[in-house]
């Protein structure tokens, strides 16, 4: 339930944060986004080595079987990151908004059947927790009374390729190509391309990471609003294909279907960058409530 108090300030009920969670979580796991799905055919059309173009019809056909069977695009169902933008006017109550989420996704990952991935005391035992939780959740809180949830069920075979480092700030672009194309080149067929990558540059070097997971969830038909950032995705979505890695690292020229960079100011003394790499099983499913 959602109401509005006489102060202004919008509530939502945490029951509500929970079932919309567990929804999206199982949405998400058999829907791979319309945008995604439309970049797959373009490869598939354009690819000139016939083992890539026959892996990117296979891929096709996996989409078409889990959104008609209601089976997981993939057997890994991922580490479950939820991006939430809290408007600033929003009061949740009934609960707090991290035990509603993981809720949330206790009950889509029970209740769907969906494999469970998160173990607990990882550098031990590393027991599992038997219904995916908890979440991984970032929060930005925004301008209104909105509240937007952003489900991202992220693989281990690509977030495990994630890499960071730190340039000189007189570096310039040129360390960061190389420093993009080295990680894709050395994970191969790890991260299942055709990618979406996404570069952080700037901020701190947790920021930087954050940043670069932004850029994994824009479309890939959503170049970055500024100019001169987006000749950059650009360039770099060019020099990666030309790497030849191709669709299941098997070669051809679509290595990557988006290169999607976000910024933020950063210390006069560092250049923070990092890139995370989402798999061509792009899953990602939002509400706002």
């Amino acid at each position: 339930m959602t109401t509005d108090t006489p102060t202004g300030v919008r509530e939502i009920n945490a029951d509500e944060i929970t079932a919309t969670i567990a929804e999206l979580c199982q949405e998400a796991t058999h829907f791979l986004p319309e945008d995604v799905v439309a970049s797959i055919e373009r490869a598939r059309d354009t690819e000139q080595s016939e083992l890539g173009k026959q892996v990117l019809v296979e891929i096709l056909q996996n989409v078409d079987i889990a959104k008609n069977e209601q089976l997981p695009l993939c057997q890994d169902t991922g580490t479950t990151v939820v991006i939430v933008e809290l408007g600033q006017d929003v009061h949740i109550v009934g609960g707090l908004l991290t035990d509603a989420i993981n809720a949330g996704v206790a009950k889509g990952y029970t209740e769907g059947y969906l494999r469970a991935s998160m173990v607990d005391h990882p550098f031990s035992s590393r027991v599992n927790t038997k219904d995916n939780t908890p979440a991984v959740v970032h929060v930005d809180i925004v301008p209104g009374d909105g509240l937007k949830l952003k489900v991202l069920p992220k693989g281990g075979g690509c977030e495990n390729m994630s890499a960071f480092k730190v340039f000189l700030p007189s570096a310039g672009k040129e360390p960061i190509v190389d420093f993009v194309l080295r990680t894709i080149e050395e994970s191969g067929g790890n991260p299942c391309p055709p990618l979406i990558v996404g570069v952080g540059v700037g901020g701190s070097s947790e920021y930087a990471m954050y940043l670069a997971k932004k850029g994994v969830i824009r479309s890939v038909d959503n170049p970055s609003p500024d100019a001169e950032t987006a000749e950059f995705e650009r360039e770099l979505l060019e020099r990666v294909n030309a790497l030849g890695v191709g669709p299941q690292a098997v070669g051809g020229i679509n290595t990557a279907l988006a290169v999607n960079i976000e910024t933020y100011p950063t210390h006069i003394t560092a250049m923070p960058v990092a890139v995370n790499l989402q798999c061509h099983s792009a899953r990602l499913k939002e509400a706002e409530l």
